[in-house]
């Protein structure tokens, strides 16, 4: 399995990055940031609505890495949509995250107004094209959103990062979007740490692997990139070691079948702002 994934522009992208949602003190981000360079992390995944951007720069900068061996990826908060606030607010988080370009920029939410969100992917494009951030996408975009986008702009997203988990596989917009050279990133793949479920436990014992390592498994070997959070290091160390075994397809679609729609956050098909 490669430890990478390339996007269609060529670019790059690390198939596991660590996310920083919800870790706002600066110690433990420079643990958090520290055990996962020591883990052979690269990609760190943050956002504006996150209010870490900062929190994540400064532990950056702290740890003897050069700039180009890191994936930084950040999205667009929903009150910055819009073209003119779009690049504004990306120019704050590059100084936040004390950098001159980002990795990947994401649309954070699509909402329900299409002009908004053509605006606000406009932005993204220019600064694309500038040179600012080396691939542009979005995030929870459902397939009329992309859509939409595939109407009215000049470029398609590169990544749709999606609440991907065996509660939530979205397997027919995950395969929608590979057909359409869209890359998939799981957001809250373990989810959000409710993932005790007999039958991954089953096959963690008979792998030899954790309940984590099974789901984050299912999702790289299925092709999709995958950012699980965490602060501690035993797990951070835990969840990037996914590249000695593999699921049979008989586990791979048992997991597919744990579907239940269940969501841990909004609807991005009502969801608006």
């Amino acid at each position: 399995m490669r430890h990478v994934v390339s996007l269609y522009n060529g670019i790059e992208m690390p198939l596991v990055g660590l996310g920083v949602f919800k870790t706002n003190d600066q110690k433990e981000m420079d643990n958090a940031v520290r055990y996962a360079l020591e883990a052979g992390y690269r990609s760190f995944d943050t956002a504006q609505m996150y209010q870490n951007e900062h929190i994540l720069g400064a532990s950056l900068r702290r740890m003897d890495i050069v700039r180009s061996d890191v994936f930084l990826t950040s999205k667009l908060d929903n009150p910055n949509q819009g073209y003119d606030k779009a690049l504004l607010s990306f120019e704050e988080s590059l100084r936040k995250l004390k950098t001159d370009y980002l990795d990947l920029f994401l649309i954070h939410w699509p909402g329900q107004k299409r002009s908004r969100l053509i605006e606000s992917w406009r932005a993204l494009e220019r600064l694309h094209k500038e040179g600012r951030i080396r691939a542009i996408g979005v995030s929870n975009c459902m397939k009329r959103h992309l859509q939409w986008m595939a109407e009215d702009c000049d470029v398609m997203p590169a990544v749709n990062q999606i609440e991907r988990h065996p509660l939530l596989n979205q397997n027919g917009l995950a395969q929608w979007c590979t057909q359409r050279g869209i890359q998939v990133e799981a957001w809250g793949p373990l989810v959000r740490g409710s993932f005790d479920f007999p039958q991954i436990r089953e096959m963690a014992a008979r792998y030899g692997k954790t309940p984590a390592q099974i789901i984050l498994r299912w999702n790289v070997q299925s092709g999709y990139a995958v950012i699980p959070k965490s602060v501690h290091r035993d797990r951070i160390f835990e969840n990037i070691d996914l590249c000695d075994f593999a699921l049979d397809e008989a586990d791979m679609r048992a997991i597919d079948a744990m579907d239940t729609g269940g969501r841990t956050s909004f609807d991005p098909e009502t969801f608006d702002f």
